[in-house]
């Protein structure tokens, strides 16, 4: 790991995000990069371009950069390399298209979780990354998160396609010594015998390298529900899954388990696209 990706809107969240990117970055001697998004006015984009200059424009792109400055020199960031960044676009948008041109191998995004109307009406900056994001998103609630041999609950169906994001788990996990538990979660809409969940999952290990883990199968009414009780049961410190990233109609839909999980729970969630 190399690059590490932090959004930033000036918030509590993304103070958060930041902790624990540094904290990563600390282990992995990665740099940072530090982007704000600036939302401009339309009316205001020919000053970004070179036509007029307008004081208001002017001004923002000032004050964005003094804070970046500002949150660059904290002293947990002492002794971590970061770039930092102004784009001016919308945030979600800016982030995916950032991400493409400066070879980023995490994003780590703060994000304080939505919910009900507000949730189907308008989503979140954080959930449309993780639904179009190609490298992994580690998605922070709080600043109170162990990454000292974590306890890293990865849920899977352990298909063939998990393949690729089941390996940059194992990476991932390798970087904090994590305990990996490994779940398979049963429903009423997807049920497996015990005896047929075991040996899928088994076939499944026995293509890759990996050590101290344990694996569990767990009933529940739907997947996310049971991800987020198999967690809290065993008092994970980080939950793990992939993500297809679908879009437009498929995704309103059939929905999105790592978009859910993303809003609705409090421990940090990590997504690796299929």
């Amino acid at each position: 790991m190399k690059r590490i990706l932090v959004p930033t809107d000036f918030s509590i969240h993304a103070e958060n995000a930041l902790r624990t990117a540094a904290v990563i970055a600390k282990k992995t001697n990665s740099e940072i990069l530090l982007l704000h998004m600036l939302e401009i006015p339309t009316q205001m984009n020919d000053a970004i371009t070179g036509a007029a200059a307008i004081p208001e424009i002017m001004l923002f792109i000032k004050k964005a950069k003094e804070v970046l400055e500002e949150i660059s020199n904290k002293e947990h960031l002492n002794n971590i390399f970061i770039s930092k960044h102004v784009k001016f676009e919308k945030a979600s948008e800016g982030i995916l298209s950032f991400l493409k041109n400066h070879e980023i191998d995490l994003i780590v995004m703060g994000s304080k979780g939505i919910s009900g109307i507000e949730e189907v009406l308008v989503g979140s900056n954080t959930e449309k990354v993780v639904r179009q994001s190609d490298v992994p998103v580690l998605v922070v609630k709080n600043d109170k998160i162990n990454l000292d041999e974590p306890n890293f609950v990865f849920a899977s169906d352990f298909s063939a396609e998990t393949k690729g994001p089941f390996q940059k788990m194992i990476d991932f996990a390798k970087i904090f010594d994590a305990k990996i538990t490994l779940v398979t979660i049963c429903t009423p809409n997807s049920f497996k015998s015990t005896i047929v969940a075991r040996r899928m999952t088994s076939e499944f290990i026995a293509n890759f390298d990996i050590r101290n883990y344990t694996t569990h199968l767990y009933n529940d009414t739907n997947v996310e529900k049971g991800i987020l009780n198999f967690s809290s049961e065993i008092d994970a410190d980080l939950i793990g899954l992939c993500t297809h990233g679908r879009t437009g109609l498929a995704h309103f839909f059939t929905g999105s388990i790592s978009e859910d999980l993303v809003n609705h729970a409090i421990k940090p969630v990590i997504t690796f696209k299929i």
